[in-house]
């Protein structure tokens, strides 16, 4: 729907929400590239200024990244996120893993109590996507799948904090994960996730536990040992 207002500030904050939502809401996912400017002038009914300006404050703000030559691509889900992934973009790798580590081996054992019939099937078929993702030997689409499966392991937890700060966090774990993988799938890189989902499924939190802790990694460039 066309954005109107009569004051130019105005209609750019209105562009903005419009953006974040579309960022939020999962419509345009982490690492995403977003609609061209003539597009989005076009989708909005806004002047091109206007959608500049809108699209330079969320790349300030750290949503978007502005890459010469290659367009607009979501980096980040909220400000925080953002924030955080500004702060600890040049963080040791072996304290973002053990972060990371504490996070998930904890989700896994409260997914394993609380997990619903919806979160099994999520968690099967985003298994699944990962491993096709890796048969594809496409780096960047094997980053997504993992990090994707790893946060609906979180979010079965149904722990909306654990969640939230997680899902901050992303950012830097995809950035640390595509840094260790570089551009080439290794065999020796590979990690089944399986036995988690499956223990997660049997309600065996000890096992899920476990099987978590047995995943965090220490990525560094040309070195990913464990994802």
């Amino acid at each position: 729907m066309p954005l109107t207002s009569p004051r130019r500030s105005a209609l750019v904050d209105q562009v903005i929400a419009e953006l974040r939502t579309q960022i939020t809401s999962g419509e345009w996912p982490v690492g995403s590239r977003i609609p061209t400017e003539p597009e989005l002038v076009e989708q909005l009914g806004v002047a091109r200024n206007t959608v500049r300006e809108a699209v330079r404050a969320l790349a300030h703000n750290g949503l978007l990244d502005i890459r010469q030559g290659s367009g607009t691509y979501v980096v980040a889900t909220s400000e925080l996120a953002g924030v955080m992934l500004r702060r600890f973009a040049d963080s040791d790798p072996e304290q973002v893993a053990e972060l990371r580590g504490a996070l998930e081996t904890r989700a896994a054992a409260l997914a394993a109590l609380r997990r619903t019939d919806a979160d099994l099937r999520q968690l099967e078929t985003l298994l699944d996507r990962r491993e096709r993702a890796w048969e594809s030997g496409d780096a960047e689409l094997f980053v997504e799948a993992d990090a994707t499966l790893h946060a609906a392991v979180v979010a079965a937890a149904h722990n909306e904090v654990m969640s939230e700060v997680y899902a901050d966090l992303g950012g830097v774990v995809r950035g640390f994960l595509r840094a260790g993988l570089g551009t080439e799938l290794r065999p020796e890189a590979w990690m089944d996730h399986s036995r988690l989902v499956a223990a997660i499924r049997e309600g065996d939190s000890e096992k899920a536990e476990t099987e978590a802790a047995a995943h965090n990694f220490d990525c560094r460039p040309a070195r990913c040992t464990r994802s």
